[in-house]
Parts: C-alpha cells; structure tokens; sequence
C-alpha cells in the first residue's frame, strides 16, 4: 500500500514567463543587485590600466569635392578613465600594398563608469590613448556586453591603431575648399 503524504503549506502559483517569484535568487527589485555592477567596477579601477580619452565632435562640415568630411574634431583635453586592454607589439605586415599597420585593440569598460565620466556612451571616432604608451587609438565598433542577470555591464570598443594625429584637432576647419575645388587647410 503506497503512502500519501499530506503537505501543510500550499505551493504558490507557477509563473507566467520570466518575473519574480519566490524562486528567483536574484531579484531585479532589489537594491543589493547593483552590488555587482560596483564590484565589477572596483575590479576594472584596480586591475585595468589609465586611459586618456579624447571624445569626438561630429563635425557639419562636408566637402563636395571629396564626398566626406576633410576634418576630425576631437576635445583638446584629454578625460582619465580605467580600463581594461591588453597591450600587444606594433605589427607591420609587408603585403602587396606595403606594409600595413595592423594593431588593433580591445578596450573594455563599465558602463555606468565610462558613462558617468565621458557623461554619454562612447562613439565610434572617439579616440583613446594609454597613459603609458605614445599610442593613439580610434574607436571604430562599440558592443554592450552584458551579464543581466547579475546586472553587470560592460562597453567593448574596438579600436585600431590612429597613425596620422597631426589631422586630429579640437575645432573644425572654415573656408577648406578654394574656387577651383582644391583643398587649402582654412586659409583664404
């Protein structure tokens, strides 16, 4: 003869979906939830590397000639931020258009730090240099990486090496084309 086994307390209802229930070990509600968003946080301060950062200023101005826009406004000040990147030789591959700069790098940060510091998200065109290195990098792809469920988010920017700095500047140029369609570096 088989037992039955009686239960005093009634289970609670299955939930529809995703949402709380009292099976949901982290509860979005909760304020302890961005405990880990800081520790993540701490974690890249203490163990990435300073970054100046150099935001982009997307510029009006476009030249008819070239079909583009002939200048690169960045802020003059740099903004020190941490990060994490991993620092790699400078590689120059010989290929059948010469030799070819070919460092790309990875820079990782969190993104309620990197968005409270730069005061937005970072753009495409935003350029970043290491404290350490006399090397600039252009940020040319920005992913969010995420781990939701412990409300931890990260910005992976992807930047390549930045060779010419001396056409980066902090205003944009006036009256760049003459009357023949020439290019003339602002001067009338």
């Amino acid at each position: 003869m088989p037992k039955n086994f009686k239960v005093t307390t009634n289970m609670p209802p299955v939930p529809e979906g995703e949402g709380n229930s009292l099976l949901n070990f982290f509860d979005q509600e909760n304020a302890d939830i961005n405990l880990f968003n800081l520790v993540d946080d701490e974690l890249i301060k203490i163990s990435g590397s300073e970054l100046y950062y150099y935001k982009y200023f997307q510029s009006k101005e476009y030249d008819d000639v070239y079909l583009e826009s002939r200048n690169k406004p960045i802020a003059s000040e740099p903004i020190l931020v941490h990060g994490h990147y991993e620092p790699k030789a400078l590689e120059e591959n010989l290929s059948e258009f010469g030799i070819e700069l070919t460092n790309e790098q990875l820079f990782v940060f969190n993104k309620s730090y990197i968005e409270e510091k730069i005061s937005r998200i970072p753009h495409p065109g935003d350029v970043v240099k290491p404290k350490f290195q006399e090397q600039k990098y252009e940020i040319f792809q920005v992913q969010e990486d995420s781990f939701e469920i412990y409300g931890v988010y990260h910005v992976v920017c992807s930047a390549k090496l930045l060779r010419d700095t001396t056409e980066i500047q902090d205003s944009t140029n006036i009256n760049t084309v003459d009357e023949l369609g020439g290019y003339i570096h602002g001067v009338e």
